[in-house]
């Protein structure tokens, strides 16, 4: 028993300070977005409201307790409360809130046509998206993605909850079900001090249940991956995977069946293992072992997708891969913002996509090479390339949070201190530390050149509105442009006018070539996306016209005054 400060004896069975911060903090994240929904509740839903109260209470005892209990198992206790507090509130704020967005209505519908036996794949619902809320995906040809582009799990999770209703509601359900999971999961996975942090992060600050209630696939491709990050560098630990190793590895396959997201993780983690695995085993048996992990994943991956490999093959395919192949356009808060919004456009988009895969190949490269340092960031180095990518939302990055938390607590650096790392004999040479800093410049120079291509673009068009038809005083009905094409190619743009960070809907051409060949002026008129497009209110507001195009992707962009009317300026 040591001595704690001002002479008084320590008890043993007191919890670290840490614990107790941690907990708080845990408890504290529930006030997030709570407020809102009580407010919401107690409109029309008093039960709701009640229930929103009682948890209040709970954080605030929760709060006290955690600063004042004595024991460790007293504070663990409490992590439990803390974690049922959360779950109630998860559950209050869903059926408050359980239409959803494009995701939840597409997932449900595809859910909907699987239990009739209808095709899924490669099947435009574009009345989805006349409801108030469901944004549009459009691409760069022009149109609008209708179609559902995600591995089954989804849809088949959501079939036996469609007795829920219309819009988006089984898919929220299903959504939101497997955030529950994953952090009931990982909180009992977790050593007991650490417990309160899978609250904090997976139910707590109100982000990831806000992606639930949208009814995101990779929230179920989340929960699913849970039991696959922690500690996984003892997968196969002694050459045997056994019966959580084979479960570890059928829930990597169906995470991989949910959203296209682990993808990109499961290389770097079968890489991992590996390493670890040829350290202690040597190289054929660990072969052998990742193999069996594969084979595994990959049966269970085709598991769930043999309904739709048997009956639609060819869109199922086209389904899957279509978040690659789509051609949506630029949106995110990656490099793309560079063109978006600090330039006037590229003639060189496609270099994004060129610069994401490019990354993302050379830091699965780097990981191997390094892996004895880099091993604990195999949940968090894959979405780096989606930074450069054409579609860098930080959803991609944020919804995968918890595998960062769950790496962090239980694969210490120490996992990998005997793991295998690749060294060719001109990385073994005397001048070892200028050759690996060679090595490393060497595999990220080609996604760095290539984003640096896709920044130094220059827009492809230049763009003057010559009239303006007004609908009404603060709405346009239709637009007159003088466009010139200054590239090498011919080019078929699409048209739309933009007043935030988003994209909204393209005009449609009246007259004018919809081809415009290089070197070529043209006069186009536009008409406003149902008839009328509202000008902002505010002067501030950023007014753009942008136009898109497919083959080669470019976009160009010019800002209009919003202060004067189109036409005068």
């Amino acid at each position: 028993m040591s001595a704690a400060p001002g002479g008084r004896a320590e008890d043993p069975r007191s919890p670290a300070q840490w614990h107790r911060v941690l907990t708080l903090l845990a408890d504290v994240s529930l006030f997030i977005g709570t407020r809102a929904v009580w407010t919401q509740a107690a409109t029309h839903r008093l039960a709701l409201a009640a229930v929103i109260s009682v948890c209040y209470a709970s954080i605030l005892v929760s709060g006290v307790l955690a600063l004042t209990v004595r024991r460790a198992r007293s504070l663990a206790r409490l992590d439990l409360v803390v974690l049922l507090t959360a779950v109630a509130l998860t559950v209050c704020s869903w059926a408050l809130n359980h239409a959803g967005g494009d995701e939840a209505v597409l997932t449900t519908q595809a859910a909907r046509e699987m239990a009739a036996g209808h095709p899924v794949y490669g099947q435009p619902w574009p009345w989805l998206f006349h409801a108030k809320g469901i944004a549009l995906t459009p691409t760069t040809s022009g149109g609008y993605d209708f179609t559902y582009g995600y591995p089954p799990l989804a849809p088949l999770l959501t079939a036996p909850l469609l007795w829920m209703g219309h819009g988006g509601a089984p898919a929220t359900a299903a959504a939101t079900l497997a955030l529950i999971a994953a952090a009931v999961v990982l909180w009992r996975m977790l050593p007991v001090p650490w417990r309160s942090s899978a609250t904090m992060i997976c139910l707590g600050f109100s982000f990831l249940p806000t992606y639930a209630r949208q009814g995101y696939p990779a929230i179920i491709a989340l929960a699913l991956l849970v039991p696959v990050v922690v500690r996984w560098p003892r997968i196969g630990c002694g050459g045997r995977l056994g019966a959580a190793g084979i479960a570890r590895a059928a829930c990597l396959g169906a995470a991989c069946a949910a959203q296209q997201l682990p993808w990109f993780v499961t290389p770097f983690l079968l890489a991992g293992v590996y390493a670890v695995r040829r350290g202690e085993l040597g190289g054929r048996a660990a072969s052998l072992l990742v193999l069996r992990i594969l084979g595994i994943a990959a049966t269970t991956w085709l598991l769930i997708s043999t309904y739709f490999v048997v009956h639609e093959p060819g869109p199922w395919l086209d389904g899957i891969a279509l978040p690659l192949t789509q051609g949506a356009v630029l949106h995110g808060q990656g490099l793309v913002g560079i063109s978006l919004y600090f330039t006037h456009g590229s003639d060189r988009l496609d270099w994004y996509g060129r610069a994401s895969m490019l990354l993302a190949a050379a830091l699965l490269a780097l990981f191997v090479l390094f892996v004895r340092r880099l091993g604990p960031a195999a949940t968090a180095l894959p979405w780096c390339a989606f930074y450069l990518a054409t579609r860098s939302q930080d959803g991609y990055y944020l919804m995968m949070t918890p595998l960062w938390l769950a790496a962090a607590i239980t694969v210490p650096l120490s996992e990998f201190g005997h793991a295998w790392q690749p060294r060719p004999r001109w990385l073994t040479r005397r001048r070892r530390r200028p050759a690996l800093v060679g090595a490393v410049v060497l595999l990220l120079a080609p996604a760095l050149v290539s984003a640096a291509l896709a920044v130094s673009g220059r827009p492809p068009l230049r763009m003057d509105i010559t009239a303006a038809r007004h609908a009404t005083a603060r709405s346009l009905a239709g637009l007159t442009l003088r466009v010139t094409n200054t590239g090498s190619a011919p080019l078929t743009p699409h048209y739309m006018l933009t007043t935030g960070q988003g994209m909204s809907r393209f005009w449609s051409l009246r007259r004018g070539p919809a081809t415009i060949p290089a070197h070529t002026t043209a006069t186009v008129e536009l008409r406003a996306p149902s008839g009328r497009f509202p000008l902002p209110v505010k002067k501030s507001a950023r007014l753009r016209l942008r136009a898109f195009t497919a083959t080669p992707q470019t976009l160009s962009t010019q800002d209009v005054r919003p202060a004067e009317p189109p036409g005068k300026g």
